[in-house]
């Protein structure tokens, strides 16, 4: 009776439903493909419900000489003043070295500042806060910025102060100390103005002025911008690099039009 009653419980232990997962390699279940991660190596960023900042930073490289020769004025001098034609890429290679400036730890913010001028137009008073009336004429920086660092860094970074940008009218009796300032559009700034921005300078900064005398919005002989590059040049540890059409790096057309115009 004994070995009928074991083969019996044996019998049923072989029929018995399975409560937990098989452990047969062939086995699959659906229950748990379908509750599976969308990224199973947690990359921690899901394409469906987050849109991905931009999180790389491309390595700047000159496309001519005379560019080669402003980054490294730039990498050199405390001073350095980029004058040449427009798309000669000088706004953008002034912020690249500002931003990587900041992210060597070589400096502890940076200073944008470009004068409020119309180019040849009067639009009148515009609505909304300061901000929002400087926004036209700073938005060029903007962009450079968020092309450099990315939108979400870049607002974390201009929340706490970090990156300013400041129309040129806010500059009178600041000290720039442990600051890149970048000072863009200097053809639209007076012989005073630039003066007055270069006596800005402080301790462990540097400054980069960049413009074309070629196309300022001012009235002719207002500019001052081509005689204090004339009259600093003589000064060794200011360099003044001046780019020409060669140095484009726009559309071909706008090097051509320079040439007629």
């Amino acid at each position: 009776m004994a070995k009928r009653s074991r083969a019996a419980a044996v019998a049923m232990s072989h029929h018995r439903p399975h409560a937990g997962p098989s452990t047969s390699p062939h086995h699959t279940d659906t229950r748990e493909e379908r509750s599976a991660p969308l990224h199973p190596l947690g990359a921690g960023w899901d394409p469906i419900n987050e849109r991905r900042d931009q999180s790389f930073k491309r390595k700047i490289r000159p496309h001519n000489e005379n560019q080669r020769a402003l980054m490294e004025a730039m990498a050199e001098n405390t001073l350095t003043l980029a004058v040449g034609p427009a798309g000669t890429g000088k706004t953008y290679l002034a912020i690249a070295a500002a931003v990587d400036a900041l992210e060597a730890g070589q400096i502890d913010r940076i200073l944008l500042s470009r004068p409020a001028v119309e180019a040849g137009e009067n639009l009148g008073y515009l609505p909304g806060t300061l901000e929002d009336k400087l926004l036209p004429y700073l938005r060029p920086l903007y962009d450079a910025l968020s092309d450099r660092l990315g939108g979400k860094r870049l607002k974390g970074l201009l929340a706490d102060g970090t990156i300013e940008i400041a129309p040129i009218a806010f500059m009178r009796g600041r000290t720039l100390n442990n600051s890149f300032v970048v000072i863009d559009e200097a053809q639209n700034c007076t012989y005073g103005q630039i003066k007055m921005l270069l006596t800005r300078l402080g301790w462990h900064s540097r400054m980069v002025i960049t413009g074309d005398p070629d196309q300022s919005d001012l009235l002719p002989g207002v500019s001052g911008l081509a005689d204090i590059a004339h009259r600093l040049e003589a000064l060794e540890e200011i360099s003044v690099v001046r780019l020409t059409q060669q140095d484009v790096v726009r559309h071909p057309l706008v090097a051509c039009m320079l040439q007629l115009l």
